[in-house]
């Protein structure tokens, strides 16, 4: 027999290869099993033919380490053939891989066909060596080999599985498995090598592959395939990663958008928006079930007082911790909602009319307590409401409203505490739920009117502007004044379409008297609470005013001491938006509402508007005129015009001028009137007793 001995060198590079072939293999299983259906294929593949060529190199570097005393040849088609069975080898095993489960009965024959497989590379890579006489093999080393290669297949195939997901510990087990799979294939290759014993040659082929050639293609041939597949496997995993991060991100953002829409921004409690939803979901529920809810609707008492009195900031404070006490005591399936300021509504599955009135009245009681919000304590109580599905309403707009119907009862009956929806409550439910009704429809069937209160430079006149008031021409019930049907509208969100109307409305009827020679004449119109927070605001406002050629100076927006402070950090920004753009801005109600004098200063109004409630009972020496006194002195101290409304006497009407008020409005100067009725004098305004 020939003497061979290794190139140690060849040997540690058959080693290297191996490793990083099986280290290319479990990478390639990770992609193929979090891949989708076409692109698995694709590294499926791709991973199958770098295994497998890696795997055949391995072998044949580790046969050009034998240092023997001739040069050695290979026979083209067996070699190929060798490399053919290690690709299909591989392939079969990345496939195996990939499925979801490895049951043992699935793993077992895998191992087999695999090992096999990696048997028959091997001995068919030996058999394409040209020597003669042929080489004798020992059976016992043969079948050592055998075991190690099934044995080795059974680990490799199990490792694979098991590391295929990507995680920062599965990487680093995954390598440590790279290297003992890589130690099994060589551990069997030479093993497989021991089993040869080459004789004496006598003859050497002469059309085979050149030792030194086959070499340095192998080389060449392994390293850039596992290189470069390792390098595009490590590039679409970090791929992955980044996408995986974007992909978490995006969903983190887009559920928080969501709560935001669905939430109240203070109580973290769900809006109008859930709560309506979730309200359809009950019913549709009790439908199915025969079951029924309750439904209540719960106001605090004295709410109002103590934002006027200590602010707004206390205010929110006080709002979260009812929050906190209202869901201490609930349990169950509920929805806690606030719908707006200080009203919640509570959405409840109960068993009995019974088990509502428990929790109705633990909820009183539980709020009829001292809240501590520093440097205060704070009393409130609770008014509450309840209507019960279906006895009660078969709608959601019918169970509210029944519901809101029961809690005004409530707070008739001397508030903190409840009340079941009776019939003897229908009539005014029904009223106010057919007037919700036939409010939807008014704004489609144009029965909106604007009046024009006139407003007079003081003492009476001229004529400066008019303030546009809303009223509602009712089909049934007649002209109806906006203390009728606001509340509904704020209550609905129908205040926001409206106010936008009223505000076109009132550019347009400004615009064609401006069309008349009219030009000195300025309106006035009221903004809401919902209307004044809506992001389109300044838009739909500047819109208006260009749609009907009306100067932005000549629209002045009268918003509420309360509404302006109700948030005043974002009032200051879309009034300075508006007063930039040249619109006017009016304090409406001033002295009724609790004003920081801080951001007094810097909300960029024009004028202050004195509440009626304070000229009603003015005189010389009452407590309103020292009100009135300070008012018009601050307005003076901070550069704003000073208008007073509900003028109705003489005595009224010299009083404030005597004050230093600018501009006077109210019953003894002009009544509201139509628009029309001002228009048909056109630049002949007539006296106060005809517009009145």
């Amino acid at each position: 027999m020939l003497d061979s001995q290794y190139d140690y060198i060849l040997v540690v590079v058959s080693f290297i290869v191996a490793i990083l072939a099986s280290y290319t293999a479990l990478n390639m299983a990770g992609r193929v099993s979090t891949s989708s259906q076409g692109s698995s294929w694709v590294w499926l593949s791709g991973g199958g033919v770098a295994m497998g060529i890696g795997i055949w190199a391995m072998h044949f570097i580790g046969m050009l380490a034998m240092n023997m005393s001739m040069n050695m040849r290979y026979e083209p088609i067996l070699t190929a053939l060798s490399m053919a069975i290690a690709i299909g080898a591989s392939l079969f095993a990345l496939w195996l891989v990939s499925a979801p489960h490895l049951h043992l009965r699935r793993l077992i024959p895998g191992a087999i066909v695999m090992g096999l497989g990696i048997a028959a590379m091997h001995y068919t890579g030996m058999a394409a060596l040209q020597v003669s006489p042929a080489i004798i093999w020992n059976l016992h080393w043969v079948a050592l080999s055998l075991a190690i290669a099934l044995v080795a297949s059974f680990a490799a195939l199990w490792l694979t599985f098991h590391l295929r997901h990507d995680a920062a510990q599965v990487a680093l087990m995954r390598f440590g498995a790279a290297i003992l799979m890589g130690i099994a294939i060589a551990g069997m290759h030479y093993t497989g090598m021991m089993a040869a014993q080459i004789p004496p040659q006598h003859a050497m082929g002469h059309n085979g592959f050149n030792n030194n050639w086959l070499a340095v293609l192998v080389g060449m041939m392994a390293f850039s395939v596992l290189g470069i597949t390792l390098l595009v496997s490590m590039f679409d995993a970090r791929l992955q990663a980044r996408t995986s991060l974007l992909a978490t991100s995006l969903a983190a953002a887009n559920r928080e958008l969501a709560r935001l829409a669905l939430h109240d921004t203070l109580t973290r409690l769900p809006n109008r928006v859930l709560l309506e939803d979730r309200l359809e979901q009950a019913i549709n529920k009790a439908k199915r079930e025969g079951s029924f809810f309750a439904l209540m609707f719960m106001d605090l008492d004295g709410f109002k007082t103590v934002n006027d009195a200590w602010g707004h900031d206390v205010g929110d404070k006080l709002l979260v911790a009812v929050t906190d006490r209202l869901t201490q005591k609930l349990t169950g399936q509920y929805t806690l909602a606030r719908i707006g300021g200080d009203e919640f509504v509570l959405l409840a599955e109960v068993s009995a009319p019974d088990e509502a009135a428990t929790l109705a009245s633990s909820l009183v009681r539980v709020i009829d307590k001292p809240f501590t919000i520093d440097p205060y304590d704070v009393m409130v109580t609770l008014s509450v409401g309840i209507a019960l599905y279906p006895h009660d309403g078969k709608n959601e707009r019918e169970l509210m409203f029944n519901a809101d119907a029961a809690m005004y009862h409530t707070k008739h009956m001397g508030r903190n505490g409840y009340h079941f929806f009776q019939p003897s409550m229908n009539t005014l439910a029904q009223t106010q739920l057919q007037l919700l009704n036939d409010l939807w429809m008014a704004l489609e069937r144009q029965e909106f009117r604007l009046v024009y209160q006139p407003k007079f430079k003081a003492p009476a006149g001229p004529v400066i502007g008019f303030e546009a008031l809303l009223r509602w021409h009712h089909p049934y019930q007649g002209v109806l004044t906006p203390d009728v049907f606001l509340p509904l509208a704020e209550k609905t969100g129908l205040i926001v379409p409206l106010g936008n109307w009223v505000v076109d409305e009132a550019c347009r009827q400004l615009g064609e008297w401006r069309k008349m020679g009219l030009l000195d004449w300025s309106v006035a119109v009221n903004l809401s609470t919902l209307q004044f927070e809506q992001s389109t605001l300044v838009e739909t406002i500047m819109e208006a005013l260009k749609k009907h050629g009306v100067p932005p100076q000549k629209l002045i927006l009268e918003v509420t001491e309360t509404t302006a402070m109700s948030n005043p950090d974002e009032s200051v920004r879309v009034l300075t938006e508006l007063t930039d753009a040249g619109v006017q801005a009016s304090i409406d109600d001033f002295g009724t509402g609790y004003s920081s004098l801080l951001y007094l200063k810097r909300l960029p109004a024009c004028e202050l508007k004195i509440d009626r409630a304070f000229v009603r009972e003015l005189s010389r020496e009452g407590e309103d005129a020292t009100i009135v006194s300070a008012i018009v002195a601050l307005a003076r101290t901070l550069n704003l015009k000073v208008v007073a409304e509900g003028v109705e006497t003489e005595e009224q009407q010299k009083f404030l001028t005597e004050l230093g008020c600018n501009t006077l409005q109210g019953y003894l100067l002009g009544k509201p009137v139509s628009a029309e009725s001002i228009t048909s004098y056109g630049n002949k305004l007539p006296p106060p007793e005809t517009l009145s």
